[in-house]
């Protein structure tokens, strides 16, 4: 690790070839993988000898290929909190509903649930929540002439490692939607080294979801902010408000990292910072079995 810190004047947002392996879920009609009763962050050596079922792709990724696979397992989260705010004469008070917006990454099936990986900045202190699906092209996934928003609720949250999982019922996910749902494929940010090509997707600015490419810019950057000193990958693809909790892929189409935060500084550009998926995965596990 490297010892040099940066004492981020930090925004935490989000309240804005080779071998790609995609994991599919068969309650969409597809294929899965199944452990401990929910798919998840498990590769097929993990699964304890279960036959691995992933789609293969040969030819090498681009930036078009892994924006095209990874797309509809990242989701737009909405959040909505109320605030009062006292009467202007003093009198009692008025309240306020506020609206926010984030992103998360589809990372397992139970039998009854999605469950989304995300920042808890994302979904701290929000009275309600909502996700919106996305089709491989990048556009919201719809129904009709709803503005396809499925209902979602906290699994569980790490606020000292700004992680949580939100869960969604399947029941409430329209059959029309359902198909378009992919599990995250999850890669090893370990195998990282500085240069390599990186694609972040995130709902930057609450816009519905969009591609950045960069490259890694470093490993390891000790980055301090309101919840403490936290080892991140340091990345110049363009990471906005709205991309927190959203996905920071390798060239294979691989989560190897979480969107997390930016500096917020009129002299700095092409510095995000996205949680290390190695770091990330176990924690993860824990809040999908809250």
């Amino acid at each position: 690790m490297q010892g040099v810190g940066f004492v981020m004047a930090a925004v935490l947002f989000g309240t804005a070839a080779g071998v790609i392996s995609l994991a599919w879920n068969d309650r969409f009609g597809q294929e899965t993988i199944q452990t401990d009763g929910a798919q998840n962050m498990v590769s097929a050596e993990e699964g304890n000898g279960q036959e691995s079922a992933v789609l293969q792709y040969t030819a090498a990724g681009s930036v078009e290929q892994v924006v095209q696979n990874a797309m509809p397992s990242i989701v737009a989260i909405t959040g909505v909190s109320v605030q009062e705010i006292p009467d202007f004469w003093g009198y009692g008070s008025r309240q306020y509903e506020s609206e926010s917006s984030g992103s998360g990454i589809v990372i397992a099936q139970t039998d009854t649930q999605l469950l989304i990986a995300t920042n808890d900045h994302v979904v701290e202190n929000q009275n309600t929540l909502s996700v919106v699906f996305t089709n491989q092209d990048g556009s919201a996934a719809q129904e009709g002439w709803s503005d396809g928003a499925v209902p979602a609720r906290i699994r569980g949250t790490s606020p000292e490692n700004d992680l949580a999982v939100i869960s969604v019922d399947l029941a409430d996910i329209p059959e029309s939607i359902r198909p378009n749902i992919r599990v995250a494929a999850i890669g090893d940010s370990d195998a990282l080294q500085v240069g390599t090509q990186v694609v972040a997707i995130g709902n930057a600015l609450g816009y519905g979801q969009s591609a950045t490419s960069g490259y890694v810019s470093a490993l390891n950057q000790q980055v301090a902010s309101d919840t403490g000193i936290g080892t991140y990958i340091q990345t110049d693809a363009a990471i906005n408000p709205g991309n927190s909790g959203g996905a920071l892929l390798n060239m294979q189409g691989e989560v190897i990292g979480i969107n997390s935060a930016k500096i917020a500084s009129d002299q700095v550009e092409g510095m995000g910072f996205a949680i290390p998926i190695s770091l990330a995965k176990p924690i993860l596990a824990q809040l999908m079995a809250e």
